[in-house]
């Protein structure tokens, strides 16, 4: 008998709602049902490369339950926890504006559910192999995209972006064949597993592929469950808990977006089948944090002639998405203006709550009602000359109202080619320095303390994509110190962290275009 974990398992989602009756686990259309019964594929030599401390306490494990092999076991899907029955849940999506039918967890694996502390965390592995929701692909997962997701999402977390968590990091000791590119030119990879931890992994999709069935039934079976599980305040299913269930996902997916927007993080892929119903950041594919600031930047290769899913267009997605959810939710609330006024609130909050965040990255406590002409032509400053959003923003705290014409010397870092800087684009900056600084002077608080608060707003380090490519590159060479470095870093994005001084940083000039630092693909 194999030493299990001591952890307080309550499987909800598994006990409560429909199973699929088969169990074979091969490809197929699941319908009736929000789940398959699953179990992970045995791994060839698993190797844990690192664990989160702070989820491993969230879960009420400790340090010594990581020396144990059941710990290696269980989260690299080689054992199966006692009483517990592991599942992949069943979901459609529309990818890329167009429904796209069943789709599922593919190369997701829910392990079980724990409650500590009062609070419930989903366990899941992602690339322990294939479930019926798996269509052509295998179900695995390679060493690059893990590392990203397990650093990415730890790293949101301390940016205050709402996110998905993630427990480990781990080799299968397995090779995984991929097409990096879908150039036709596939190589074989490390393959590793990440397990992923979340209140709950529900998305957008779930609710629409049982709409899309006309399978109200279930529908309602999983929206009541939805609602007593993560929305219990709003109180017993009814019609009017089900419009204010939406207007509240609304609310979280808009405030998740701005936080996006706050910080320069590029999804990369927002379909419907990628967006939590709880609001939280969650499937971290071809994702990117923005080096420039460019409003049209995308990291995903699959959008990048039409640009979908860029950085200025996710406010725009959210609300597209959102509109999905409402008819997907549609049969049980059977009111169109309720929804619409609900999706149209979104428009005007979002447009408050954006205007609101920006004032935050400027250091401007009181509101003026000139703020978004200042704003508007920040941004367009921004894109005239390359500019690093995260260390322009960074280093504008050091900003004197006194001293406008010091503005173009302080934020100098943050140009990647200065000398290609034109007058014409000069004297813009110097132009809007001069009204910053005349804006300032409406504001009470010191230069100090609105440094400090601005501090507060824009990190100083985040994870870049050459940063996670130059964990993968050592990590592909069996070095795997790097990770744990960036981990470490991204602890505390907001601090000056000195020893940490060469991570705040332009992008370098051979990531500008390498595979895995500009453009990242979908595949994995």
């Amino acid at each position: 008998m194999v030493k299990q974990i001591n952890v307080n398992i309550q499987d909800r989602f598994n006990k409560e709602l429909p199973a699929d009756p088969v169990l074979e686990n091969t490809r197929r259309q699941v319908t009736k049902a929000c789940f398959s019964f699953v179990s992970p594929k045995q791994t060839a030599n698993p190797e844990l490369l690192h664990v989160s401390p702070e989820m491993l306490a969230s879960l009420g494990l400790t340090e010594e339950d990581i020396k144990s092999d059941a710990f290696l076991n269980i989260f690299t899907g080689n054992t199966v926890v006692k009483n517990t029955q592991p599942y992949a849940m069943c979901y459609g999506g529309h990818q890329f504006g167009s429904w796209a039918g069943q789709l599922g967890d593919g190369r997701a694996i829910n392990l079980f559910e724990v409650k500590h502390n009062t609070k419930f965390w989903a366990v899941q592995l992602k690339g322990a192999g294939i479930t019926p929701y798996s269509r052509t692909a295998d179900g695995l997962a390679v060493l690059r995209s893990s590392i990203r997701e397990y650093l990415c999402s730890e790293a949101m977390h301390h940016l205050g972006v709402p996110t998905t968590r993630a427990l480990t990091l781990a080799l299968s000791g397995d090779k995984v064949l991929r097409d990096v590119m879908y150039d036709g030119n596939p190589a074989y990879e490390k393959g590793a597993i990440v397990s992923r931890v979340s209140p709950s992994f529900l998305r957008f999709g779930n609710y629409e592929i049982l709409a899309a069935r006309q399978d109200t039934h279930t529908l309602k079976t999983l929206v009541d469950y939805t609602i007593r599980h993560h929305f219990s305040h709003l109180g017993q299913p009814s019609k009017q808990t089900y419009i204010q269930f939406f207007s509240e996902v609304s609310q979280r997916t808009l405030q998740m977006i701005v936080h996006w927007q706050r910080v320069g993080f590029v999804h990369g892929v927002m379909n419907t089948d990628n967006m939590s119903i709880l609001g939280l950041t969650i499937d971290y594919g071809p994702y990117g944090l923005l080096d420039d600031f460019n409003l049209s930047w995308t990291p995903n290769t699959t959008d990048s002639q039409h640009k979908r899913y860029r950085y200025g267009n996710q406010p725009n997605i959210g609300l597209w998405n959102l509109y999905q959810l409402a008819n997907a939710l549609f049969p049980l609330i059977d009111d169109a203006e309720a929804l619409e006024s609900i999706l149209n609130q979104y428009k005007t909050d979002f447009e408050t709550q954006s205007l609101q965040m920006m004032r935050y990255k400027l250091g401007l406590e009181k509101a003026d009602e000139k703020d978004y002409l200042l704003i508007q032509d920040l941004e367009d400053n921004l894109q005239q000359s390359e500019t690093d959003m995260t260390i322009f923003f960074r280093s504008l705290a050091d900003f004197k109202k006194a001293n406008p014409s010091e503005g173009l010397k302080i934020v100098a870092e943050s140009f990647y080619n200065p000398t290609a800087i034109s007058d014409v684009i000069k004297q813009n900056w110097n132009d809007w320095f001069i009204r910053y600084a005349s804006r300032l002077q409406l504001e009470t608080a010191t230069d100090e303390a609105r440094k400090k608060q601005m501090n507060t707003t824009n990190p100083k380090y985040v994870l870049r994509n050459y940063m996670a490519q130059l964990a993968i590159d050592a990590a592909d060479k069996g070095d795997y110190n790097l990770i744990d470095e960036l981990f470490q870093l991204l602890k505390k994005p907001y601090a000056e962290q000195p020893q940490n001084e060469k991570w705040f940083a332009k992008r370098p000039d051979w990531a500008r275009h390498k595979v895995g630092c500009s453009m990242l693909s979908c595949s994995s």
